[in-house]
Protein backbone atom coordinates (compact mmCIF):
# COMPACT_ATOMS: atom_id res chain seq x y z
CA UNK A 1 0.00 0.00 0.00
CA UNK A 2 1.44 3.45 -0.87
CA UNK A 3 2.10 5.86 1.88
CA UNK A 4 -1.28 7.85 3.01
CA UNK A 5 -1.40 11.40 2.55
CA UNK A 6 -4.92 11.49 2.81
CA UNK A 7 -6.94 14.76 4.14
CA UNK A 8 -4.14 16.74 3.93
CA UNK A 9 -4.46 20.66 2.46
CA UNK A 10 -2.19 22.16 -0.10
CA UNK A 11 -2.76 25.68 -0.50
CA UNK A 12 -1.09 27.33 -3.87
CA UNK A 13 -0.77 30.99 -5.02
CA UNK A 14 -0.25 32.03 -8.16
CA UNK A 15 -1.85 30.55 -11.28
CA UNK A 16 1.40 31.26 -13.82
CA UNK A 17 2.51 28.59 -15.05
CA UNK A 18 4.43 27.84 -12.06
CA UNK A 19 1.77 27.34 -10.01
CA UNK A 20 -0.41 25.54 -12.29
CA UNK A 21 2.61 22.82 -12.83
CA UNK A 22 3.12 22.80 -9.01
CA UNK A 23 -0.87 21.84 -8.53
CA UNK A 24 -0.39 19.22 -11.63
CA UNK A 25 2.98 17.43 -10.14
CA UNK A 26 1.71 17.77 -6.48
CA UNK A 27 -1.48 15.63 -7.86
CA UNK A 28 0.04 13.05 -9.90
CA UNK A 29 2.82 12.46 -6.47
CA UNK A 30 0.02 11.92 -4.29
CA UNK A 31 -1.93 9.51 -6.80
CA UNK A 32 1.69 7.80 -7.06
CA UNK A 33 1.38 7.60 -3.80
CA UNK A 34 -1.85 5.87 -3.49
CA UNK A 35 -3.65 9.12 -1.45
CA UNK A 36 -5.42 12.06 -1.75
CA UNK A 37 -4.73 15.57 -0.91
CA UNK A 38 -6.70 18.65 -0.50
CA UNK A 39 -5.54 20.79 -2.82
CA UNK A 40 -6.87 24.63 -3.82
CA UNK A 41 -5.01 26.90 -6.48
CA UNK A 42 -5.70 30.43 -5.91
CA UNK A 43 -5.42 33.65 -7.92
CA UNK A 44 -6.18 37.24 -8.04
CA UNK A 45 -7.07 37.09 -11.62
CA UNK A 46 -10.05 35.86 -13.31
CA UNK A 47 -7.98 33.29 -15.81
CA UNK A 48 -4.95 31.01 -15.02
CA UNK A 49 -1.85 31.21 -16.92
CA UNK A 50 -0.06 34.74 -15.54
CA UNK A 51 1.88 35.80 -18.65
CA UNK A 52 1.05 33.07 -21.23
CA UNK A 53 -2.37 34.66 -22.51
CA UNK A 54 -3.39 33.21 -26.33
CA UNK A 55 -5.98 34.65 -28.34
CA UNK A 56 -7.60 33.47 -31.31
CA UNK A 57 -9.04 36.39 -33.39
CA UNK A 58 -10.46 35.94 -37.29
CA UNK A 59 -8.08 32.83 -37.56
CA UNK A 60 -5.20 34.69 -36.41
CA UNK A 61 -3.06 32.85 -33.13
CA UNK A 62 -1.71 35.71 -31.02
CA UNK A 63 0.38 35.39 -28.04
CA UNK A 64 0.06 37.92 -25.51
CA UNK A 65 3.56 36.84 -23.82
CA UNK A 66 5.64 34.59 -24.55
CA UNK A 67 5.02 32.74 -27.87
CA UNK A 68 7.20 29.43 -27.43
CA UNK A 69 9.89 27.36 -24.80
CA UNK A 70 13.14 25.58 -25.13
CA UNK A 71 14.05 22.24 -26.22
CA UNK A 72 17.03 22.66 -24.92
CA UNK A 73 15.73 22.70 -21.52
CA UNK A 74 13.52 19.76 -21.92
CA UNK A 75 11.31 20.36 -18.52
CA UNK A 76 8.53 22.16 -20.42
CA UNK A 77 8.51 19.67 -23.47
CA UNK A 78 8.41 16.63 -21.24
CA UNK A 79 5.23 18.23 -19.11
CA UNK A 80 3.30 19.26 -22.27
CA UNK A 81 4.44 15.31 -23.31
CA UNK A 82 2.75 13.69 -19.81
CA UNK A 83 -0.57 15.61 -20.67
CA UNK A 84 -1.03 14.57 -23.93
CA UNK A 85 -0.27 17.07 -26.28
CA UNK A 86 3.05 15.70 -28.02
CA UNK A 87 1.36 15.63 -31.22
CA UNK A 88 0.30 19.33 -30.50
CA UNK A 89 3.99 20.51 -30.42
CA UNK A 90 5.16 22.64 -33.25
CA UNK A 91 8.64 23.20 -34.74
CA UNK A 92 9.55 26.59 -36.02
CA UNK A 93 9.43 26.64 -39.65
CA UNK A 94 13.08 26.29 -41.76
CA UNK A 95 14.13 29.91 -41.95
CA UNK A 96 15.90 30.44 -38.99
CA UNK A 97 17.64 34.16 -39.78
CA UNK A 98 17.24 36.49 -37.50
CA UNK A 99 18.57 40.45 -38.30
CA UNK A 100 20.17 43.14 -36.21
CA UNK A 101 19.68 46.50 -36.67
CA UNK A 102 22.60 48.28 -36.97
CA UNK A 103 23.32 52.26 -38.31
CA UNK A 104 19.75 52.12 -39.51
CA UNK A 105 20.25 48.98 -41.45
CA UNK A 106 19.34 45.58 -41.02
CA UNK A 107 22.07 42.61 -41.21
CA UNK A 108 21.69 39.37 -40.76
CA UNK A 109 23.18 37.46 -37.58
CA UNK A 110 25.91 35.12 -39.58
CA UNK A 111 24.53 31.59 -39.80
CA UNK A 112 26.65 29.01 -37.66
CA UNK A 113 26.00 31.94 -34.21
CA UNK A 114 24.87 30.03 -31.25
CA UNK A 115 23.30 32.89 -29.21
CA UNK A 116 26.47 35.54 -29.28
CA UNK A 117 29.27 32.84 -30.18
CA UNK A 118 30.56 32.48 -33.98
CA UNK A 119 30.89 28.35 -34.61
CA UNK A 120 30.61 28.32 -39.00
CA UNK A 121 33.89 30.44 -40.04
CA UNK A 122 32.77 31.57 -43.72
CA UNK A 123 29.58 33.60 -42.89
CA UNK A 124 31.45 35.12 -39.91
CA UNK A 125 33.78 36.54 -41.88
CA UNK A 126 31.65 37.46 -44.94
CA UNK A 127 28.92 39.07 -42.43
CA UNK A 128 28.45 42.82 -42.72
CA UNK A 129 27.71 43.45 -39.10
CA UNK A 130 31.01 43.40 -37.42
CA UNK A 131 33.35 45.20 -39.06
CA UNK A 132 37.10 43.43 -39.26
CA UNK A 133 38.60 45.08 -35.93
CA UNK A 134 35.56 43.14 -34.19
CA UNK A 135 35.81 39.70 -35.82
CA UNK A 136 39.56 39.90 -34.89
CA UNK A 137 38.58 40.59 -31.46
CA UNK A 138 35.93 38.23 -31.14
CA UNK A 139 38.21 35.40 -32.82
CA UNK A 140 40.98 36.50 -29.61
CA UNK A 141 38.14 33.95 -27.58
CA UNK A 142 40.37 30.84 -28.76
CA UNK A 143 43.53 32.44 -26.69
CA UNK A 144 42.36 34.44 -24.32
CA UNK A 145 43.33 32.30 -20.59
CA UNK A 146 40.12 31.90 -18.31
CA UNK A 147 39.87 33.99 -15.40
CA UNK A 148 40.94 33.14 -12.54
CA UNK A 149 39.23 35.56 -10.20
CA UNK A 150 35.91 33.61 -8.04
CA UNK A 151 34.56 36.84 -7.95
CA UNK A 152 31.12 37.19 -10.53
CA UNK A 153 31.18 39.48 -13.16
CA UNK A 154 28.27 41.10 -14.95
CA UNK A 155 27.29 39.45 -18.58
CA UNK A 156 28.85 42.68 -19.63
CA UNK A 157 32.45 42.57 -18.29
CA UNK A 158 32.37 38.61 -19.40
CA UNK A 159 31.28 39.58 -22.76
CA UNK A 160 33.85 42.61 -23.24
CA UNK A 161 36.85 40.41 -21.81
CA UNK A 162 35.68 37.21 -24.22
CA UNK A 163 34.46 38.91 -27.00
CA UNK A 164 34.91 42.34 -26.97
CA UNK A 165 32.82 45.68 -27.25
CA UNK A 166 31.61 45.36 -30.51
CA UNK A 167 30.05 41.83 -29.85
CA UNK A 168 28.26 43.34 -26.61
CA UNK A 169 26.90 46.45 -28.12
CA UNK A 170 25.11 45.00 -31.59
CA UNK A 171 24.48 41.18 -30.53
CA UNK A 172 24.62 40.23 -26.91
CA UNK A 173 22.68 42.97 -25.54
CA UNK A 174 20.25 42.98 -27.94
CA UNK A 175 19.30 39.73 -27.63
CA UNK A 176 19.82 39.80 -23.83
CA UNK A 177 16.90 42.51 -23.79
CA UNK A 178 15.15 40.66 -25.75
CA UNK A 179 15.12 37.50 -23.17
CA UNK A 180 15.76 39.02 -19.89
CA UNK A 181 14.21 42.75 -20.71
CA UNK A 182 17.40 43.99 -18.76
CA UNK A 183 20.83 45.30 -19.66
CA UNK A 184 23.99 43.31 -19.55
CA UNK A 185 25.90 45.50 -17.08
CA UNK A 186 23.96 44.59 -14.19
CA UNK A 187 22.90 41.12 -15.11
CA UNK A 188 24.90 38.48 -13.00
CA UNK A 189 26.62 35.91 -15.24
CA UNK A 190 26.05 33.23 -13.18
CA UNK A 191 22.67 33.39 -12.50
CA UNK A 192 21.52 34.18 -16.24
CA UNK A 193 24.09 32.30 -18.29
CA UNK A 194 25.86 30.14 -16.31
CA UNK A 195 26.52 27.61 -19.48
CA UNK A 196 29.01 30.44 -20.56
CA UNK A 197 31.05 29.92 -17.00
CA UNK A 198 30.69 26.22 -18.07
CA UNK A 199 32.35 26.21 -21.14
CA UNK A 200 35.58 29.12 -20.42
CA UNK A 201 36.14 26.19 -17.50
CA UNK A 202 35.66 23.17 -19.53
CA UNK A 203 37.35 24.16 -22.67
CA UNK A 204 38.64 27.33 -22.20
CA UNK A 205 36.65 29.21 -24.69
CA UNK A 206 33.69 29.89 -25.77
CA UNK A 207 33.80 29.29 -29.78
CA UNK A 208 35.50 25.78 -28.60
CA UNK A 209 32.69 25.30 -26.18
CA UNK A 210 29.69 26.23 -28.87
CA UNK A 211 31.63 24.18 -31.50
CA UNK A 212 31.90 20.80 -28.79
CA UNK A 213 27.89 21.59 -27.68
CA UNK A 214 27.19 21.78 -31.76
CA UNK A 215 28.87 18.59 -32.57
CA UNK A 216 27.10 16.82 -29.87
CA UNK A 217 23.47 17.99 -30.90
CA UNK A 218 24.31 16.31 -34.58
CA UNK A 219 25.51 12.99 -33.09
CA UNK A 220 22.02 12.79 -30.96
CA UNK A 221 20.01 13.93 -33.64
CA UNK A 222 21.94 11.20 -35.95
CA UNK A 223 21.17 8.21 -33.27
CA UNK A 224 17.35 9.26 -33.69
CA UNK A 225 16.51 11.88 -31.74
CA UNK A 226 13.45 13.67 -32.10
CA UNK A 227 13.24 16.10 -35.20
CA UNK A 228 12.81 19.66 -32.65
CA UNK A 229 13.72 22.92 -33.55
CA UNK A 230 15.68 24.93 -30.88
CA UNK A 231 12.16 26.83 -30.23
CA UNK A 232 8.72 24.87 -29.77
CA UNK A 233 5.21 25.84 -29.43
CA UNK A 234 2.00 24.39 -29.36
CA UNK A 235 -0.56 24.71 -32.90
CA UNK A 236 -3.28 26.94 -30.82
CA UNK A 237 -0.85 28.49 -28.87
CA UNK A 238 0.39 28.33 -25.47
CA UNK A 239 -2.77 28.35 -24.54
CA UNK A 240 -3.66 25.25 -25.17
CA UNK A 241 -1.45 24.51 -22.33
CA UNK A 242 -2.89 26.64 -20.04
CA UNK A 243 -6.21 24.85 -20.42
CA UNK A 244 -5.20 21.47 -20.09
CA UNK A 245 -3.19 22.03 -17.22
CA UNK A 246 -6.46 23.90 -15.74
CA UNK A 247 -8.65 20.66 -17.09
CA UNK A 248 -6.29 17.97 -15.25
CA UNK A 249 -6.14 20.04 -12.17
CA UNK A 250 -10.11 20.50 -12.39
CA UNK A 251 -12.27 23.69 -12.06
CA UNK A 252 -12.98 22.40 -8.77
CA UNK A 253 -9.75 22.96 -7.15
CA UNK A 254 -9.07 26.67 -8.48
CA UNK A 255 -10.04 29.72 -7.24
CA UNK A 256 -10.36 33.00 -9.39
CA UNK A 257 -10.49 36.66 -8.20
CA UNK A 258 -8.78 35.23 -4.86
CA UNK A 259 -6.75 37.38 -3.44
CA UNK A 260 -4.16 36.40 -0.74
CA UNK A 261 -3.41 38.87 1.44
CA UNK A 262 -1.56 37.39 4.69
CA UNK A 263 -0.28 34.22 6.02
CA UNK A 264 -0.02 33.31 9.43
CA UNK A 265 1.00 30.43 11.20
CA UNK A 266 -1.31 29.19 14.00
CA UNK A 267 -0.06 26.91 17.31
CA UNK A 268 -0.47 24.22 15.56
CA UNK A 269 1.93 24.65 13.30
CA UNK A 270 -0.67 25.00 10.20
CA UNK A 271 -0.86 28.09 7.86
CA UNK A 272 -4.07 30.23 7.83
CA UNK A 273 -4.34 32.03 4.29
CA UNK A 274 -6.31 34.86 4.28
CA UNK A 275 -8.44 36.42 1.41
CA UNK A 276 -8.91 40.21 0.48
CA UNK A 277 -12.60 39.28 1.20
CA UNK A 278 -12.16 38.21 4.76
CA UNK A 279 -11.92 34.44 4.44
CA UNK A 280 -9.34 32.61 5.71
CA UNK A 281 -8.23 28.80 4.20
CA UNK A 282 -6.45 26.62 6.81
CA UNK A 283 -3.57 24.81 5.01
CA UNK A 284 -0.61 22.13 5.97
CA UNK A 285 1.50 23.57 3.51
CA UNK A 286 1.49 26.53 0.92
CA UNK A 287 3.34 27.01 -2.61
CA UNK A 288 3.66 30.50 -3.22
CA UNK A 289 4.02 30.90 -6.47
CA UNK A 290 3.75 34.63 -7.03
CA UNK A 291 6.18 37.62 -8.05
CA UNK A 292 8.55 38.09 -5.14
CA UNK A 293 7.52 41.27 -4.15
CA UNK A 294 3.87 40.06 -3.97
CA UNK A 295 5.26 37.06 -2.06
CA UNK A 296 6.89 39.75 0.27
CA UNK A 297 3.74 41.20 0.99
CA UNK A 298 1.77 37.76 1.94
CA UNK A 299 4.40 37.00 3.98
CA UNK A 300 5.91 39.77 5.79
CA UNK A 301 3.61 39.69 9.22
CA UNK A 302 4.75 36.19 9.17
CA UNK A 303 8.28 36.19 8.79
CA UNK A 304 9.69 40.75 7.81
CA UNK A 305 13.53 39.29 7.22
CA UNK A 306 12.44 37.16 4.70
CA UNK A 307 10.06 40.36 3.32
CA UNK A 308 13.16 42.31 3.30
CA UNK A 309 15.21 39.72 1.32
CA UNK A 310 12.25 39.26 -1.74
CA UNK A 311 11.73 43.38 -2.01
CA UNK A 312 15.59 43.59 -3.19
CA UNK A 313 14.86 41.11 -6.34
CA UNK A 314 14.13 44.60 -8.71
CA UNK A 315 11.41 43.90 -11.91
CA UNK A 316 10.98 45.61 -14.90
CA UNK A 317 7.77 46.18 -17.23
CA UNK A 318 7.58 45.80 -21.07
CA UNK A 319 4.52 45.21 -23.09
CA UNK A 320 3.91 43.70 -26.55
CA UNK A 321 2.06 44.69 -29.75
CA UNK A 322 0.66 42.47 -32.57
CA UNK A 323 -0.20 43.89 -35.31
CA UNK A 324 -1.96 42.02 -38.84
CA UNK A 325 -1.27 43.36 -42.37
CA UNK A 326 -2.53 41.58 -45.97
CA UNK A 327 0.87 40.34 -46.95
CA UNK A 328 0.75 42.95 -50.10
CA UNK A 329 0.99 45.66 -47.31
CA UNK A 330 4.62 44.53 -46.49
CA UNK A 331 7.54 45.07 -48.69
CA UNK A 332 10.34 43.45 -46.58
CA UNK A 333 10.20 39.59 -47.94
CA UNK A 334 9.93 38.87 -44.82
CA UNK A 335 12.33 35.64 -44.95
CA UNK A 336 13.48 35.62 -41.34
CA UNK A 337 12.14 34.74 -37.84
CA UNK A 338 11.85 38.75 -37.31
CA UNK A 339 15.05 41.43 -35.70
CA UNK A 340 16.51 42.42 -32.82
CA UNK A 341 17.28 46.36 -32.08
CA UNK A 342 20.54 47.00 -29.97
CA UNK A 343 20.06 50.50 -27.71
CA UNK A 344 22.65 52.07 -29.59
CA UNK A 345 20.23 52.20 -32.43
CA UNK A 346 18.09 54.83 -29.81
CA UNK A 347 15.05 53.30 -31.37
CA UNK A 348 11.58 53.15 -29.06
CA UNK A 349 11.07 49.37 -29.58
CA UNK A 350 13.47 46.51 -29.03
CA UNK A 351 12.81 43.89 -31.15
CA UNK A 352 10.00 42.55 -33.39
CA UNK A 353 9.21 38.63 -34.55
CA UNK A 354 7.45 38.09 -37.89
CA UNK A 355 5.32 35.08 -36.03
CA UNK A 356 3.38 34.01 -39.21
CA UNK A 357 6.60 32.79 -40.54
CA UNK A 358 8.17 31.62 -37.25
CA UNK A 359 5.32 29.34 -36.74
CA UNK A 360 2.35 28.19 -39.15
CA UNK A 361 -1.29 28.18 -37.97
CA UNK A 362 -0.49 31.45 -36.54
CA UNK A 363 -1.84 33.62 -39.82
CA UNK A 364 -4.67 33.07 -42.73
CA UNK A 365 -3.26 32.40 -45.92
CA UNK A 366 -2.15 36.05 -47.71
CA UNK A 367 -1.94 38.47 -44.72
CA UNK A 368 1.41 38.76 -42.39
CA UNK A 369 1.43 38.63 -38.48
CA UNK A 370 3.78 40.74 -36.43
CA UNK A 371 4.67 40.90 -33.13
CA UNK A 372 6.71 44.49 -31.75
CA UNK A 373 8.17 44.45 -28.17
CA UNK A 374 8.37 47.80 -26.37
CA UNK A 375 9.72 48.85 -22.82
CA UNK A 376 12.45 46.40 -21.00
CA UNK A 377 14.95 48.20 -18.57
CA UNK A 378 15.79 51.18 -21.03
CA UNK A 379 12.42 51.95 -21.80
CA UNK A 380 10.28 51.21 -19.21
CA UNK A 381 7.93 54.58 -19.25
CA UNK A 382 6.83 53.51 -23.27
CA UNK A 383 4.71 50.63 -21.06
CA UNK A 384 2.27 53.18 -19.66
CA UNK A 385 1.78 54.95 -22.99
CA UNK A 386 -2.09 55.15 -24.05
CA UNK A 387 -2.88 52.95 -26.63
CA UNK A 388 -3.18 55.13 -29.34
CA UNK A 389 0.57 56.60 -28.51
CA UNK A 390 1.86 52.80 -28.66
CA UNK A 391 0.36 52.13 -32.03
CA UNK A 392 1.24 54.87 -33.50
CA UNK A 393 5.13 54.36 -32.24
CA UNK A 394 5.05 50.95 -32.93
CA UNK A 395 3.61 51.07 -36.68
CA UNK A 396 6.00 54.83 -37.24
CA UNK A 397 9.42 52.25 -36.37
CA UNK A 398 8.32 49.50 -38.51
CA UNK A 399 7.60 51.24 -41.37
CA UNK A 400 11.09 52.62 -41.20
CA UNK A 401 12.65 49.34 -40.90
CA UNK A 402 10.53 46.62 -42.70
CA UNK A 403 8.25 48.96 -45.11
CA UNK A 404 4.38 48.19 -44.24
CA UNK A 405 2.34 50.41 -46.02
CA UNK A 406 -1.08 51.09 -44.69
CA UNK A 407 -2.89 50.95 -41.42
CA UNK A 408 -3.02 47.14 -39.46
CA UNK A 409 -6.49 45.26 -40.30
CA UNK A 410 -5.74 43.81 -36.64
CA UNK A 411 -3.98 44.97 -33.83
CA UNK A 412 -3.53 43.97 -29.82
CA UNK A 413 -1.39 45.33 -26.91
CA UNK A 414 -0.68 43.29 -23.87
CA UNK A 415 0.95 45.13 -20.61
CA UNK A 416 3.38 43.15 -18.88
CA UNK A 417 3.95 45.49 -15.48
CA UNK A 418 6.58 44.21 -13.25
CA UNK A 419 6.58 40.95 -15.08
CA UNK A 420 10.49 40.35 -16.01
CA UNK A 421 12.87 39.73 -12.71
CA UNK A 422 15.74 40.88 -13.06
CA UNK A 423 18.87 38.98 -11.93
CA UNK A 424 21.55 41.33 -11.27
CA UNK A 425 25.16 40.42 -9.88
CA UNK A 426 25.08 38.21 -6.65
CA UNK A 427 21.93 36.90 -6.95
CA UNK A 428 22.59 33.50 -6.45
CA UNK A 429 23.71 34.37 -3.16
CA UNK A 430 20.48 36.20 -2.55
CA UNK A 431 18.24 33.11 -3.43
CA UNK A 432 20.20 31.39 -0.93
CA UNK A 433 19.48 33.71 1.56
CA UNK A 434 15.77 33.16 1.09
CA UNK A 435 15.53 29.96 1.18
CA UNK A 436 17.95 29.94 4.17
CA UNK A 437 14.53 31.93 6.16
CA UNK A 438 12.22 29.73 4.07
CA UNK A 439 13.40 26.96 5.53
CA UNK A 440 12.31 28.17 8.97
CA UNK A 441 8.84 27.92 7.98
CA UNK A 442 8.27 24.32 7.88
CA UNK A 443 5.77 23.47 4.78
CA UNK A 444 6.06 26.76 3.36
CA UNK A 445 7.88 26.78 -0.37
CA UNK A 446 8.32 29.13 -3.24
CA UNK A 447 8.40 29.04 -6.70
CA UNK A 448 8.10 30.92 -9.90
CA UNK A 449 10.28 33.06 -12.05
CA UNK A 450 11.57 35.58 -9.60
CA UNK A 451 14.63 32.92 -8.26
CA UNK A 452 15.77 29.92 -10.27
CA UNK A 453 15.26 31.08 -14.11
CA UNK A 454 13.54 33.40 -15.85
CA UNK A 455 12.37 30.76 -18.78
CA UNK A 456 8.93 28.80 -18.88
CA UNK A 457 10.74 25.68 -18.65
CA UNK A 458 13.27 26.80 -15.43
CA UNK A 459 9.52 27.56 -14.05
CA UNK A 460 8.59 23.86 -14.53
CA UNK A 461 11.07 22.11 -13.20
CA UNK A 462 11.27 24.23 -10.11
CA UNK A 463 7.67 23.84 -9.73
CA UNK A 464 8.51 20.18 -10.00
CA UNK A 465 11.18 20.02 -7.10
CA UNK A 466 9.29 22.52 -5.59
CA UNK A 467 5.88 20.12 -5.64
CA UNK A 468 8.24 17.24 -4.66
CA UNK A 469 9.15 18.62 -1.66
CA UNK A 470 5.39 20.21 -0.40
CA UNK A 471 4.02 15.87 -0.67
CA UNK A 472 6.90 15.01 1.26
CA UNK A 473 6.12 17.34 3.54
CA UNK A 474 2.43 16.34 3.86
CA UNK A 475 3.35 12.77 4.19
CA UNK A 476 4.99 13.45 7.66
Amino acid sequence: MGVRVNMKRLVIVGGGIAGLAAAYFALEKVKKLGGSIQLQLLDEKDRVGGCILTEKVDDFVIEGGPDCFLYEKPWALALCEKLGLGDRILNTNENRRVFILSKGKLHELPEGFMLMVPTSLTPFIKSSLISWPGKIRMGMDLFIPKKDSEEEESLADFVRRRLGEEALEKIAEPLVAGIHAGTPETMGLKSTFPRFLQMEEEYGSLIRGMLARRKMALQFQKKGGPKRTMFLALKDGLGEWINCLREKIGEDRIGLKKKVVRLKKSEKGDYQVQLSDGACLEADSVILATPSFITAKIVEEMDGKLSKILLTIPYVSSATVSLAYRRSQVHDPLDAFGFIIPRTEKRKIMASTYTSVKFNYRAPEGHALLRVFVGGANNQELVSLHDDEMLRLVEEELRKIVEVEGDPILTRIYRWERSMPQYLVGHLEKVSRIEERTNLQSGLFLTGCAYKGIGISDSVHDAEIVAEKAVEHLKK
